[in-house]
């Protein structure tokens, strides 16, 4: 088998008709069901099983499928590398950003553009623990995430931290510029995460240390749709600085927690794997910025 051959099965699998396929690849199709019948027989196994219209994957096809994704992905990164030496700094930057996004992202990205002008950028949001899946299956090069997370596969620069506040249609009786855990565990609560996620475990885990029970009636990672909860008196929130300043909503009081650990974020990417130089001028950027 070759490359060619990897990358029609690729459109095979994921299409599950030739026809499909065909037009994926702008092929015929007699030719491509000549390409997988040459592959099967180099093989000695049934790669696919037609059911009805579509094709299914035998275990085989399965597996030649993984495989096939791994190797045409190392061989595209191979092409930029070289691609990279023989023209200087050009390609694209793909960035993974979680749903509770980054403040300081736009201006980074505009004085990257400015130093960096041949770059395109593919931007995904998402939430921490699948932007950890897509740099690991090199769908994105880069993400920031929220911690904590595991992170042993990915290297890690560590961003600065920023405050949590708490948020509520109206602001306390006491007319207090600033609220404390045990205020708060007394209000009905949207967390700004999913369970078992970074931000849901750093606020869980401040309530906990002081050994009070918050009265949780939400989880939401959609921040737009949070905001909109907490401006109709739904429930209040705890949300990092970031939630505020790039989401301001009227009607909403945002108040300072005493004591509160700072939300923490990081930039990954894959250790052992090909960093295009894009991505590594992005770090740098990164690296040297003043908080």
């Amino acid at each position: 088998m070759d490359i060619r051959q990897l990358r029609y099965f690729i459109a095979i699998a994921e299409e599950r008709q030739i026809t499909a396929a065909a037009n994926r690849l702008h092929i015929a199709q007699p030719p491509l069901s000549q390409q997988l019948k040459q592959m099967e027989t180099e093989l000695g196994v049934t790669l696919v099983l037609r059911n009805g219209r579509t094709l299914e994957l035998t275990e085989a096809g399965r597996s030649l499928y993984r495989h096939a994704l791994h190797i045409t992905k190392r061989m595209d990164e191979s092409a930029a590398e070289v691609k990279e030496i023989g023209n200087g700094l050009r390609g694209q930057l793909t960035l993974g950003v979680n749903t509770l996004s980054n403040v300081r992202l736009p201006a980074l990205l505009r004085a990257f553009r400015a130093t960096c002008p041949n770059i395109t950028y593919s931007i995904r949001q998402n939430e921490s623990a699948q932007l950890c899946s897509m740099v690991k299956d090199r769908t994105l090069e880069l993400a920031i995430v929220w911690l904590p997370l595991e992170l042993s596969e990915f290297t890690v620069l560590h961003l600065p931290a920023e405050p949590f506040y708490y948020i509520a249609s109206t602001p306390p009786a006491s007319g207090s510029a600033s609220v404390t855990f045990e205020d708060i565990a007394r209000q009905p609560l949207i967390l700004p995460s999913t369970q078992g996620l970074g931000v849901y475990y750093t606020i869980l885990e401040q309530f906990a240390r002081r050994q009070l029970a918050p009265d949780i009636v939400c989880e939401c990672s959609d921040i737009a749709m949070l905001m909109k909860l907490v401006s109709s008196g739904f429930g209040a929130a705890v949300v990092p600085e970031s939630v505020l300043r790039l989401q301001p909503f009227p009607g909403i009081c945002a108040l300072e927690i005493e004591g509160a650990q700072p939300a923490s974020s990081a930039l990954i990417w894959l250790k052992d794997h090909y960093v295009s130089k894009s991505a590594r001028s992005f770090i740098e950027l990164l690296k040297n910025e003043k908080p």
